[in-house]
């Protein structure tokens, strides 16, 4: 009887584990708080395992977060079936036929949590609830599961379309000098307010949807080359020339709003996955070559910039983004194009 009891009471406990589980990854904004946290604890199997098998150079594939996604909620599932299992085993003498295994009592409340209900015995007394609470929790993770991956799926591609658009004018990987020179040959350099208000929009959005949902973080940008913190990185040096380098007032306001929000992102996210910062040394010389090359594209570039600074501020901003990069297996931004 004592041994039915404790174990009744594991099988509730374990249950209640992965039900908060479940919700505080799915439905709760910032990753899972609970003990079991299932989604990040296969992320540490995974990701290393992954890397290995398909080489550094080649990084992520598309179907890495995917699968991770998938295999939450198998094993979700499975752990439901084990602790109903045990309630169900514990209170075996309720069922008519009683339970002969342990494997039965899974085998019986399995079937309630796929809404198949297939049972040979008859549910009477405490067992009659625990069969229909195997019922009604594999249904609400079965529909969270199916939410949940439309949400995915709307929040990358709401990541993926800013990522194309800067593509298509600073190249790939994204390039800052290439974006500002693309605009100054079509003449529409007045358009770089715009681009810069756009990117802090894309920044805010991102950084809000994968805080909220960390698992967004390792979905690959399909058609996009680099990925997302490559763009990142070419949308913070785009704000960083404008507000130090450029000599143009107007850029100002947006390129210092800009980088707020885009390094504000990259030190986020970079936290929320326990990315520790990399070491940047900074590159002033790197600067100066961008400077010239767009002084030579039609740009009035001020003379009082002080390089070294300038150069410092990009490291801090870099050594997240760059980790970040180094994380997903995706190259990062270029400032000036070497080709």
């Amino acid at each position: 009887m004592a041994l039915d009891i404790l174990l009744f009471l594991a099988g509730l406990l374990l249950a209640l584990l992965t039900l908060m589980d479940v919700f505080e990854t799915v439905v709760v904004p910032g990753g899972s708080r609970a003990s079991l946290r299932v989604a990040r604890r296969l992320v540490w199997v995974l990701l290393p395992l992954w890397k290995a098998i398909r080489g550094k150079r080649h990084g992520l594939s598309g179907a890495f977060a995917p699968l991770v996604l998938v295999l939450c909620f198998v094993v979700w599932m499975a752990f439901l079936a084990f602790g109903f299992g045990f309630m169900a085993y514990a209170a075996r003498t309720d069922f008519e036929p009683p339970l002969r295994s342990l494997f039965d009592g899974i085998y019986i409340v399995g079937s309630s949590l796929v809404t198949v209900g297939l049972s040979q015995s008859n549910p009477t007394g405490l067992a009659r609830w625990v069969v229909l609470g195997a019922g009604f929790c594999g249904l609400a993770v079965m529909t969270m599961a199916v939410t949940y991956l439309l949400e995915v799926q709307g929040s990358v591609a709401k990541r993926d379309t800013g990522i194309i658009k800067l593509n298509t004018s600073a190249g790939e990987p994204p390039s800052a000098v290439t974006l500002l020179q693309r605009f100054a040959a079509i003449g529409n350099r007045d358009e770089l307010v715009h681009v810069m208000r756009e990117g802090r929009d894309w920044c805010a959005t991102v950084r809000q949807s994968h805080s909220n949902h960390p698992s967004l973080i390792y979905f690959q940008s399909v058609g996009t080359g680099a990925g997302w913190p490559a763009a990142l990185g070419a949308l913070l040096d785009v704000a960083l020339l404008s507000e130090h380098c450029l000599d143009d007032e107007r850029l100002r306001g947006a390129a210092v709003l800009l980088r707020d929000e885009g390094t504000r992102m990259a030190r986020e996210l970079a936290a929320m996955i326990g990315v520790r910062p990399s070491d940047v040394a900074p590159d002033a010389e790197e600067l100066k070559q961008a400077g010239e090359q767009l002084r030579s594209s039609g740009y009035d570039i001020r003379e009082d910039a002080d390089l070294a600074v300038v150069s410092q501020q990009r490291a801090a901003y870099r050594s997240c983004v760059e980790a970040l990069a180094d994380h997903l297996g995706k190259p990062a931004a270029m400032l000036v194009r070497q080709d």
